[in-house]
């Protein structure tokens, strides 16, 4: 049976961003060079470190007509299977400077709380992870299965993250957070720092220029961290695309305003790594004026992209994508297919698309429910 790919192409709001203004400047000005070196040369060093694979999508880009479509699968992340390995374990050897008496603190709705305890443990020391009540259960074992102490806090992402900064003052802990609010950015741009190793490998893993990139925001730390990486390491400036759930679209709302604005979520998104009210501030000084357009998508597709990622509609390679990595494919099906955004993204045969798969199956439980729902749908045509 053929799959018609403009299915996958339900959205909410598309933006474009009347301040935008590409400077390598005044963006490396917020994220140094020597800030993105260490960390590529910190975190290459690591035992196990390899670049994880840039796959095509090659069947995809033939259907939409692109040039190519290039897929960076973070699930194969030192065991992870998240883009977030690279910022919060890092960020945990740069708090800890080598001493082993430290305990770091975060709170977390998974892949970034995973993150500092992997990053505890290989350095051998103590980890506190803080969850909202709206964390698997699925999740939080991981976290412990690395040695963290694991507390589960009553409310919402917000008020896990207000009893990790209660607790850590008394206690005296490191707070390993990738947010960042007034008088707490270091640590947040350590984390964007690791992010940014992504773009230096991709910048090594093709000689095709990139054209487009269509970046997932949750507070926006991987999207500023990549577009860093893209400052420090791209020759060519790309198209940069934000992408969103629909419920939680604090940079698009942000960007459309110019200025800061917070999202009150009514309803939480499947794509809970991504169900974010407000942008954070480092990277909102660098989201602010970087990004070309933004988008946001409703949850409807996210079953249906999983499940195709999965069975190799997109390309030769089946792909374990969770539910933070289906909107990546989701953006350039929206954007394809509908004539006044893809006018508007410059969108043709020339196009060189790269697409973050940011995480695997990092909640084994909502994946194979998602792989399954969305392979009835296959199936029921």
């Amino acid at each position: 049976m053929t799959i018609n790919f403009s299915h996958i192409s339900k959205f909410s709001s598309f933006v474009k961003n009347k301040n935008y203004s590409f400077s390598r400047e005044e963006i490396l000005s917020v994220l140094n060079k020597k800030i993105i070196d260490k960390a590529y040369n910190t975190i290459s060093s690591w035992e196990n470190y390899e670049p994880t694979p840039l796959l095509e999508l090659n069947k995809l880009s033939k259907d939409l007509n692109l040039k190519n479509i290039f897929y960076k699968d973070e699930s194969k992340r030192f065991g992870l299977k998240s883009f977030k390995a690279l910022g919060g374990a890092y960020a945990v050897s740069e708090v800890s400077a080598g001493r082993k008496d430290v305990v770091v603190a975060t709170a977390t709705a998974g892949n970034h709380g995973k993150s500092v305890a992997w990053g505890a443990k290989r350095l051998g020391i103590k980890c506190k992870i803080f969850i909202s009540e709206f964390v698997s259960e699925t999740r939080a074992n991981e976290m412990r299965k690395l040695g963290a102490e694991v507390k589960k806090v009553k409310g919402n992402y917000e008020n896990s993250l207000n009893e990790c900064m209660k607790q850590s003052k008394e206690h005296g802990w490191k707070i390993v957070q990738d947010v960042a609010w007034e008088d707490y950015q270091t640590v947040p741009k350590l984390t964007m720092a690791g992010y940014s190793v992504m773009i230096e490998e991709i910048s090594k893993q093709t000689d095709h220029y990139i054209t487009h990139i269509f970046l997932q925001a949750g507070v926006g730390g991987m999207a500023s961290g990549v577009i860093a990486g893209v400052a420090r390491y791209f020759k060519r400036i790309p198209k940069i695309i934000i992408v969103e759930p629909e419920n939680a679209d604090c940079v698009l709302k942000s960007v459309d305003a110019g200025k800061i604005i917070r999202v009150e979520i009514e309803k939480e998104s499947i794509m809970g790594g991504m169900s974010c009210g407000d942008v954070s501030l480092v990277p909102w000084q660098i989201l602010k004026n970087s990004v070309n357009n933004c988008l946001s998508i409703p949850d409807d597709d996210i079953p249906l992209s999983v499940a195709m990622l999965a069975k190799g509609y997109f390309g030769d390679d089946s792909i374990v994508a969770g539910e933070c990595s289906a909107p990546a494919l989701i953006s350039i099906n929206v954007s394809c297919n509908n004539e006044q955004i893809k006018k508007d993204l410059e969108l043709d045969m020339n196009s060189n698309i790269l697409l973050i798969g940011c995480e695997g199956d990092t909640d084994i439980k909502l994946y194979k429910e998602l792989l399954f729902k969305g392979s009835e749908q296959l199936s029921n045509g």
